[in-house]
């Protein structure tokens, strides 16, 4: 939806053109292309790098509220696995559909998207289809075994990833003298 609080930015490719619609309910254009990615968009470990291209395959129909815009955005996911911190790519495909009113319209929900004379703005739509869809912990594969508590070793390249038993913390003094080893001091936990 249309800020009040953003301008719209003219030059943005998210923001379209519907003049040549008119008002004529039934009035379509379609419309594929390739458009840069805006910033910002995506959660704290992944998110589309800005820039990137975001495809659009969209059909602006006019109808007589205003103009109704159907398709999909295809956007490129870039990340970090949570567990191992391995980088993680993806793509994500968006289905779009929303209602554009005209300016002036009876429309009752406050909530709904709004022309700016005859120029929509998509990156709204699009920032809230792209990152309600992300996962909010994404993992690399889903049996990732993730890193290793000690050492930090990669546990998916190594399986068999271990480390010398540790020593009971109120046997660790007689262990420092020799004369109990952490087999001992097991068996006299018993």
């Amino acid at each position: 939806m249309s800020s009040p609080h953003r301008p719209l930015d003219r030059r943005s490719g998210l923001v379209l053109d519907t003049h040549e619609l008119g008002r004529r309910a039934g009035a379509m254009k379609q419309i594929q292309t390739s458009v840069d990615a805006p910033a910002d968009l995506g959660i704290a470990v992944i998110g589309v790098p800005p820039g990137s291209p975001v495809e659009l395959d969209l059909r602006l129909e006019s109808v007589v509220e205003g103009v109704l815009v159907t398709g999909t955005a295809t956007v490129a996911l870039v990340g970090e696995c949570v567990r191992c911190l391995t980088e993680i790519s993806d793509e994500m495909e968006i289905d779009v559909q929303e209602l554009f009113v005209y300016p002036g319209s009876e429309a009752t929900e406050d909530e709904a998207s709004r022309l700016e004379g005859d120029l929509i703005d998509l990156e709204p739509l699009l920032r809230d289809g792209v990152v309600l869809d992300l996962p909010f912990q994404p993992l690399c594969r889903d049996d990732c075994q993730g890193l290793c508590i000690e050492c930090g070793a990669n546990l998916n390249d190594d399986p068999e990833h271990t480390h010398e038993q540790s020593i009971d913390p109120r046997w660790e003094r007689l262990a420092a003298l020799g004369d109990v080893r952490p087999d001992d001091a097991e068996s006299a936990q018993g």
